[in-house]
């Protein structure tokens, strides 16, 4: 794990990473902020590209919660069934719309302890929610962002509540919002698990990481 990195530092890391990227975007599609929701739930062991191919055509018919009921558990399972754990996705997906619709009116709620109260949503799927339909600077940390995190020093952590921790407690304010996008980004595409792309890193200069792949 390496250290944490000073403020000036992080601020020279996000300024690099918002002149590259100035409004970074989740790659979940959804039309409202249910089918969000019903897309990070699905999410986990997942890829984005899997979970939007399996709801391109089922968020035309169930865009709400009343909706997804109405399709019950086997109905989705037949658009879903191409993502990994698709039938106890289905059962908690099916419990959640039946919450909403009675506990909620059918509208998601917008406070952490309520969203994580839903059946399949964690504290980064309600974290990830949070941030991309309310705009409120939640940070869902994935494994790519724990991976950055600790391989360069901009939120080292143990576990993923301290990397969150980290996050809120050490990037610059003004960065905030999109921290976990641009976190999510650069682990995605450029310091991967097995070979980071040291040599074309926008912040190799700023990171600790001591095996740069260059």
């Amino acid at each position: 794990m390496a250290k944490q990195l000073d403020y000036h530092t992080l601020r020279e890391i996000f300024s690099r990473f918002q002149a590259a990227e100035p409004e970074p975007k989740g790659e979940l599609d959804h039309v409202n902020a249910y089918t969000l929701v019903v897309a990070v739930a699905l999410s986990a062991q997942a890829t984005d590209a899997g979970v939007n191919k399996a709801t391109h055509e089922l968020f035309k018919i169930a865009d709400t919660p009343q909706k997804m009921l109405d399709l019950g558990e086997e109905g989705l399972i037949e658009h879903i069934k191409t993502i990994g754990l698709y039938r106890n996705k289905a059962k908690n997906v099916i419990k959640m719309a039946r919450i909403l619709v009675d506990d909620y009116g059918g509208e998601v709620p917008n406070s952490r302890a309520a969203l994580q109260s839903l059946p399949g949503v964690g504290r980064k799927t309600a974290n990830v929610v949070l941030n991309m339909w309310w705009h409120y600077p939640a940070q869902a940390v994935d494994t790519h962002i724990f991976r950055v995190g600790n391989r360069s020093g901009i939120c080292p952590g143990k576990d993923v509540d301290a990397v969150e921790r980290a996050i809120e407690d050490n990037i610059p304010v003004d960065f905030q919002q999109h921290a976990h996008h641009w976190l999510i980004l650069h682990g995605r595409y450029h310091c991967k698990a097995r070979k980071p792309m040291c040599g074309t890193c926008l912040i190799r200069d700023l990171c600790q990481y001591e095996d740069k792949n260059l």
